[in-house]
């Protein structure tokens, strides 16, 4: 098997035709128990700031609303991608430009969960996260668990027979208002305006195998010479995403010795 070191050779050899492309919460930011807690570390910030003065694109792809994840990541001159892709954020923007894919439906997963009952939400370890266009719905805090996300898994029921689109993550279950918009295909839109020879992706997480098969798929097709995907591994993340992986590391702090070595 290729080392690390070779795998990532072509991105470094080029940086002017190539991307850098990441998730942040478990990638960038160590998992905190509170999401508004969450916070990239002074020395990642560091890195990412010289990593896009060279390279052609650097762009975190979030769960997050696209302010959010510019503020949690501290970085303005990076592309954000918030709420999988449905929102865009580029560096000099104020505001991010919502995907026209969202059409009428940006208030459907809002007005799914105001007609849940908070308190027994709340009761049962469940806590909302109003992202806009997604509503998600956390249990990392629950004092049972298991309890939560199966209250929570029947709500993701409820949600799709309500043509909502459920979405399950580490802890977290997100209601989505469109299936067309995932990080895969922000990902595609994204390195289709750019004439590229190589792009990473870094993720630890299920929503981010969209991703990894966005970047394979630009690779098989022959619009990529070079596809890197990273897994960030975790006993809560999916093991598909490892062995997906061109390379696999141990957490954001082994995934910022990778980025130091780009």
């Amino acid at each position: 098997m290729p080392s690390p070191d070779s795998i990532l050779e072509p991105l470094r050899a080029d940086p002017a035709r190539a991307a850098i492309l990441c998730d942040i919460d478990g990638t960038l930011a160590p998992i905190v128990d509170d999401p508004d807690a969450a916070a990239v570390p002074a020395e990642t910030r560091k890195v990412l700031a010289g990593l896009a003065s060279r390279y052609a694109l650097v762009a975190c792809v979030s769960g997050r609303r696209a302010s959010a994840a510019r503020r949690i990541v501290g970085v303005d001159s990076l592309t954000y991608l918030g709420n999988h892709g449905l929102e865009l954020l580029e560096p000099g923007e104020v505001e991010p430009r919502l995907d026209d894919a969202l059409g009428h439906r940006g208030t459907a997963a809002a007005g799914f969960v105001s007609r849940l009952d908070a308190r027994e939400l709340s009761g049962c370890g469940l806590h909302l996260e109003d992202k806009g266009p997604i509503q998600a719905i956390h249990w990392r805090r629950a004092p049972d668990p298991e309890l939560a996300e199966g209250r929570a898994r029947r709500l993701g029921a409820l949600a799709a027979e309500q043509g909502l689109v459920p979405h399950f993550g580490r802890m977290v279950l997100e209601l989505r208002p469109v299936a067309e918009i995932d990080k895969g295909s922000a990902v595609r839109r994204l390195l289709a305006a750019l004439d590229l020879h190589a792009a990473l992706f870094g993720g630890d997480d299920t929503t981010d195998l969209d991703a990894f098969a966005a970047l394979r798929e630009l690779a098989d097709v022959g619009e990529l010479e070079h596809a890197v995907r990273v897994a960030i591994a975790s006993p809560e993340g999916p093991a598909e995403l490892q062995r997906q992986a061109e390379v696999v590391v141990d957490g954001p702090e082994e995934f910022l010795d990778l980025l130091r070595g780009l």
